[in-house]
Parts: structure tokens; sequence; C-alpha cells
């Protein structure tokens, strides 16, 4: 919330702790830039968090960047007038990348990870129950073929799920 509740962005936060949405916008008035808005949806799972940045809206900016560009063609010192327009559309337009590194920076802080969950990390056989690494084309214990237990995705949000589960953790689809 403070990285982006300050100069012509605005936050908020809506939700609980467990699944929430922040909402990152153009100040209403701001006196420079066009507008933009976007939402974060930050919601905890089974092994851990996830992050899903929604589409951001570019309409606002592209108008100001085009109103500078046609001003800059009828008279090239209006830019000079304009470069704190500039300035807040080039902000806007990295916005993603700004939400991205603000994350990046809040899982080094916390001692967190990217890596998939342990529960991901490994498969057991079917036949003799043993663990086996992900990606493994054979039992290492009983040499059974482990094609069928390797994890696959939810068809409906991406979400990395094993061949037991019915319901997608994630978005609560039935699977298969």
């Amino acid at each position: 919330m403070a990285q982006f509740n300050r100069g012509n962005f605005q936050a908020q936060v809506i939700g609980t702790k467990d699944k929430m949405a922040v909402q990152i916008a153009t100040r209403m008035g701001a006196l420079s830039g066009g507008q933009t808005a976007m939402t974060i949806n930050i919601q905890s799972i089974e092994d851990g968090i996830m992050v899903d940045l929604g589409e951001q809206a570019w309409f606002g900016v592209a108008a100001s960047i085009g109103q500078t560009a046609f001003s800059a063609l009828r008279n090239p010192f209006s830019l000079i007038s304009r470069l704190d327009d500039l300035a807040q559309d080039f902000e806007s337009i990295q916005l993603s990348d700004s939400i991205w590194r603000c994350i990046d920076q809040t899982v080094v802080a916390l001692g967190a990870s990217y890596i998939l969950s342990e529960r991901l990390t490994r498969i057991c056989c079917e036949y003799c129950g043993t663990a086996n690494a992900l990606g493994a084309g054979n039992c290492i214990s009983c040499g059974a073929p482990m094609g069928e237990a390797h994890p696959t995705t939810c068809a409906n949000c991406g979400f990395a799920v094993g061949a037991e589960e019915a319901v997608c953790p994630n978005c609560n689809q039935k699977l298969h």
C-alpha cells in the first residue's frame, strides 16, 4: 500500500488477509499524466500465496501521450510544458513492473521463495508408495512407470494440481 499510495497514485485493499484485491489507480483530479488502473489479487492457497495481476487500463495514458505528441507536432516547444505529463505517463506505463519489483522486495524481506511447495516437487508411486522426484520416468524403488502420477494444471486457472485431486485448490473448479 505505502509503495503505491503516493504521488499521482492511490491504492486501496478490498477483502480479507486470506483473499484480497489491491487496486492501484491514478488519483482523481491528478494534475499530470493520463488515467490508469490495475488490480492485484492476492490469496492464500494450500502451498503458500498466489499473486495475480489484472489487465492494466491503458486508455487514459495512451490519450495523454497522444495529446503530448499532437501538441509537439504543432509546437515543439510545448514539450517543455508537458514534461510532468510525460514523466507521469512513463511511470504509469511501468506500473506492472513496479508492482513485481515491490512483490520481489517483499518476498526477500519475508524470507519466502518462488519455489514449488514440497507437495508438488515429489510424486508418489501408485504401486509401492515411494516418493520420486518430479519428472521421474520410472519409480526409483520398483521401476513402475510414473507418467500418470505427474501433476497437471487446472484448465480454468493454470494452477498445478496432483492427479488425485478432483477440485482445484485455487479456483474450486472441478478437474478432469
